[in-house]
């Protein structure tokens, strides 16, 4: 119980990697706030799964990317489990499609920057004035953040390369009052995420180049997630941890 009596908001927690952090964070007794955008049948079923491993956990509906619903999630946090949040995940993205730059236009650039970083920005800073002395941040960059991504991917790219600059940026400026700042930068991870922007041969294609030649699992993020949220990470702020199987990149 590495997180007794801790409350952790995850964004986007309802399923894949964020069900997979929402349920790990509340095994080891975090109370968990579990944030979803619109699928409120996954919510509830990750909720029943925290439920029936003896953990703790509400869900809360919000687009991530909108500030007030950000300050209604901190709100409902703030209800159910009081004032002090002590760790804040920040899942919510997404590459949302595949586009060249020439096809790119501004509605297009809004939406990868809001969904993968404004988002990330927008509860940060909702969440911070509830946190204390030894409280942590863990945000979702990506591989694609040091590489430049897969082909069509290049906003998706640069937005996850914001994140990953915000994280240092924020572990200097949080770091004095105690509160750490990390993120985890995914390879390719078997979720539903890939199943809608890559195609089965690529994947089977690309895990050739993985020096464990598999993909990783939402459970070896989740895992990760819960070292940097407790203190078995106290001395570890500002890093931008690869989890991607050995998938190198120049």
């Amino acid at each position: 119980m590495k997180l007794y009596n801790k409350v952790a908001i995850v964004t986007g927690g309802a399923r894949d990697i964020g069900r997979a952090v929402s349920m790990k964070l509340a095994i080891e007794g975090a109370k968990v706030v579990v944030n979803y955008f619109n699928n409120k049948a996954e919510a509830d079923k990750t909720l029943e799964l925290i439920k029936q491993a003896g953990g703790t956990a509400i869900a809360v509906k919000g687009d991530m990317t909108k500030a007030e619903d950000v300050a209604n999630l901190v709100k409902e946090a703030v209800k159910a489990f009081g004032e002090n949040i002590d760790i804040l995940v920040n899942i919510a993205g997404g590459i949302v499609g595949r586009k060249k730059i020439t096809e790119q236009d501004e509605a297009w650039y809004d939406a990868l920057m809001n969904v993968n970083f404004k988002s990330t920005w927008l509860c940060t800073r909702e969440v911070v004035p509830h946190m204390q002395h030894g409280s942590s941040i863990v945000n979702f960059s990506s591989l694609a953040a040091r590489d430049g991504g897969g082909a069509g991917a290049s906003l998706y790219a640069a937005s996850k390369a914001a994140v990953s600059t915000f994280t240092r940026a924020m572990a200097k400026e949080l770091g004095p009052d105690g509160i750490r700042v990390n993120a985890l930068c995914p390879g390719t991870i078997a979720t539903s995420f890939h199943d809608r922007f890559n195609t089965p041969e690529n994947r089977e294609r690309a895990k050739g180049s993985y020096a464990l030649r598999r993909e990783g699992t939402a459970e070896e993020c989740a895992d990760l997630v819960v070292y940097l949220a407790s203190d078995d990470s106290s001395y570890i702020t500002g890093s931008n941890i690869d989890i991607n199987g050995g998938s190198f990149f120049s």
